[in-house]
C-alpha cells in the first residue's frame, strides 16, 4: 500500500543582534547570494525573503535586520521590519555569535523565548571558537525555553544541514508557496542597488557607511546581450562624498568594478554601469528620502 508523502512548506525568520550572520546563513540555505553581506552591522536594512525548495518540502526564510536601539527613522524601520517579519511564522530562528557573546544578546534570546512558536538558537561562528568555549554556551541556554539549540558555522557549513532538517521536522503540512526556480521576492533592481551598497560597505572607512543609500535610477536592455544601468550613491555629508569618490575617482571606480561583476552574473548579461554620489543630508531621519530609497513601509 503506498502512502503519498505530504508536502510541507512555512516560513522561518531568522533574528540576532547586528553583525552575527544573519545573511550570510540565509545565503547558505537558499544556496545562491539573495542578501548583501560585509562585517559593518546593520547592513541589511530590509526584510528580505530567501526560497529554499525541496521536492519534499520548501522553506520561506525572512532575514530581518539585526535588532538594535534605533537612533534615526531608519533604524526605527528596520525594527519595525523584524517585528512585522515574525507574524505568522512557523519557525524562530534566533542567531548568536558564539564568539561573541553579550549582554544584548542574551536580552534577546530571552525575549524570543517567550515567543508562541517552535524557536530553535543558532550558535553561529563556531569555526572560530574552541570546543570548550562552545560547550559553555550551550550550557548557558540550555534552560532558557529553545526547542532546539544548534552549534553551526555559515561560513563553512558546519552543522548547516542538520539545522535545514531540524527545520523542515518543524514545518506543517502546506502548498507551495513559490516557484521551484524562484529563490527570493527582492525585485531585480533592488538587488542590484544592495549589490552596489555592499560593494561601497566593504571599501569605505567606518564613519561613512551607514549614511550610504544606493537609487536606482535607469535600467535600460540595449541589446540582447547589453544592459545600461544609472545609479546614484547618496550620504549624508560633503566630505562623504570625496571619500566615496575617492583620489581621482579611484573608490568609485573600485565599487563600480566589484558591482558590475556581480550584477552581469545576477542579469546573465554585460553591464555598462554609471555611477554619480550625491550629498542628501540627513536622509536616514526623512520619510520621502526613505521611500526614495526603497524603504518602502515607513
Amino acid at each position: 500500500m503506498n502512502i503519498e508523502k505530504k508536502f510541507c512548506s512555512g516560513f522561518a525568520a531568522i533574528v540576532g543582534r547586528p553583525n552575527v550572520g544573519k545573511s550570510t546563513m540565509m545565503n547558505a540555505m537558499v544556496g545562491e547570494k539573495v542578501a548583501i553581506v560585509s562585517n559593518r552591522p546593520q547592513t541589511t536594512r530590509n526584510r528580505i525573503m530567501g526560497v529554499a525548495t525541496n521536492p519534499d518540502w520548501q522553506i520561506v526564510f525572512l532575514d530581518t535586520p539585526g535588532l538594535h536601539k534605533p537612533r534615526t527613522k531608519l533604524g526605527e524601520y528596520m525594527v519595525k521590519s523584524v517585528q512585522d517579519a515574525m507574524d505568522g511564522i512557523d519557525v524562530l530562528l534566533v542567531l548568536v555569535d558564539v564568539s561573541d557573546i553579550g549582554p544584548q544578546d542574551r536580552a534577546i534570546v530571552e525575549e524570543m523565548a517567550a515567543r508562541k512558536v517552535k524557536k530553535i538558537l543558532a550558535l553561529n561562528k563556531t569555526d572560530i571558537v574552541e570546543e570548550a568555549k562552545l560547550m559553555a554556551a550551550i550550557q548557558s541556554f540550555a534552560e532558557c525555553g529553545y526547542d532546539a539549540i544548534v552549534p553551526l558555522s555559515a561560513r563553512t557549513g558546519r552543522g548547516m544541514e542538520e539545522l535545514k532538517k531540524l527545520i523542515v521536522s518543524y514545518l506543517p503540512e502546506g502548498p507551495k508557496y513559490f516557484p521551484d526556480d524562484m529563490m527570493t521576492d527582492q525585485p531585480e533592481r533592488v538587488i542590484c542597488a544592495e549589490i552596489i551598497r555592499e560593494k561601497a560597505l566593504l571599501h569605505l572607512r567606518e564613519e561613512v557607511p551607514h549614511g550610504v543609500g544606493v537609487e536606482m535610477m535607469r535600467i535600460q536592455k540595449l541589446s540582447e546581450n547589453m544592459t545600461e544601468i544609472h545609479a546614484t550613491i547618496y550620504c549624508e555629508r560633503a566630505s562623504h562624498k570625496g571619500i566615496i569618490i575617492g583620489k581621482q575617482g579611484a573608490m568609485l571606480r573600485t565599487i563600480g568594478a566589484e558591482s558590475r561583476k556581480d550584477i552581469e552574473n545576477l542579469l546573465g548579461t554585460r553591464i555598462n554601469l554609471q555611477l554619480w554620489v550625491k550629498v542628501r543630508e540627513d536622509w536616514r531621519n526623512r520619510m520621502d528620502d526613505l521611500r526614495t530609497l526603497g524603504y518602502e513601509n515607513v
